[in-house]
């Protein structure tokens, strides 16, 4: 039906020109996995967007300097937006870290200060790549998750990496026990040391990217304490600190028991200590992003697509 499918792209545009006038700045939507698959769409999204942002920015330039030679005309003039700023609503199950770490350097390449919006949930890598955003924008019913990174079987398909390495280290603790049983025995005889190694560095650069990204974008505006030595300035150790005992508790599957726990903005927040700012009070905002990724995730499954980006 393809007038129904014109009438959702439409609605899609709508809402999205609606959230992106409340952050003063394009906005690029992205539902679905993500995989290595999807990055020349990314790319090509990312470097429209910017081109986009340019044509806007000239075009208003042009139009307020007619405006100015002559009051008398009636000229509609977009609205400004804020400079090198993107606004990124993200639904994401997860994928695979590498990915989000490409889709990272290619953003910030083209945008000096990255929202990222995220009105259901963005789990996994989705979590990593949000902790490369300046601000993390949540309501009540939003959530990230564990740092558990995907990776690939030689079938293609993806299996966290934590719930591997887990198991190896409580059967190599219950062999060091001399609790082993056989089929356990059989079980480390048969483990791929080469998989395994692939898993644990999957694991390591989750941590360390998170790592990195939050000190250099989240909490670069963290100057002053705010609780323990109010108004004292931070150092850049307080933020390296904070920033690898955040990782290391997202990335604690004792903590969270599963790969696919929704974890809330009041744990975030109260929990973790991580500043995410809170729409939950803003009715017309919720509405709008609301209706917008439930239109997506629709518009998605319609076109049978494995994941979908809207920015035009």
């Amino acid at each position: 039906m393809p007038s129904l499918d014109n009438h959702i792209l439409m609605a899609l545009t709508h809402y999205r020109q609606q959230i992106s006038s409340h952050f003063q700045c394009p906005v690029l939507a992205y539902s679905g996995p993500i995989h290595p698959a999807v990055l020349s769409s990314y790319v090509a999204a990312i470097e429209s967007v910017a081109d986009q942002r340019s044509a806007v920015k000239a075009n208003r330039a042009v139009l307020l300097s007619q405006q100015a030679a002559n009051p008398s005309l009636q000229i509609e003039i977009p609205p400004e937006q804020m400079d090198g700023r993107i606004c990124i609503v993200l639904a994401t199950p997860g994928g695979v870290v590498e990915a989000v770490e490409k889709m990272v350097e290619v953003t910030r390449h083209h945008f000096s200060e990255v929202f990222f919006v995220v009105p259901t949930a963005a789990m996994s890598a989705g979590t990593i790549f949000c902790m490369s955003g300046d601000k993390i924008f949540m309501d009540y019913t939003s959530s990230l998750g564990p740092i558990d990174p995907q990776v690939p079987l030689s079938d293609g398909q993806l299996v966290p990496a934590l719930g591997y390495i887990d198991k190896v280290n409580e059967l190599i603790e219950k062999s060091a026990q001399g609790k082993l049983t056989d089929a356990e025995f059989m079980m480390l005889q048969r483990l791929d040391l080469a998989t395994l190694r692939r898993y644990e560095q999957a694991r390591d650069l989750s941590v360390s990217l998170l790592k990195q990204w939050l000190v250099k974008y989240k909490f670069k505006d963290w100057t002053a304490h705010r609780t323990n030595n109010p108004g004292q300035p931070v150092t850049l150790q307080e933020k390296e600190a904070r920033a690898e005992q955040i990782a290391k508790d997202l990335s604690d599957n004792n903590r969270w028991h599963s790969h696919g726990r929704m974890i809330g903005i009041n744990t975030l927040t109260t929990g973790l200590k991580l500043e995410i700012e809170d729409y939950s009070q803003d009715d017309q905002l919720r509405q709008n992003l609301r209706i917008y990724s439930e239109l997506l995730a629709e518009h998605t499954e319609r076109q049978q697509a494995v994941f979908m980006l809207h920015y035009t």
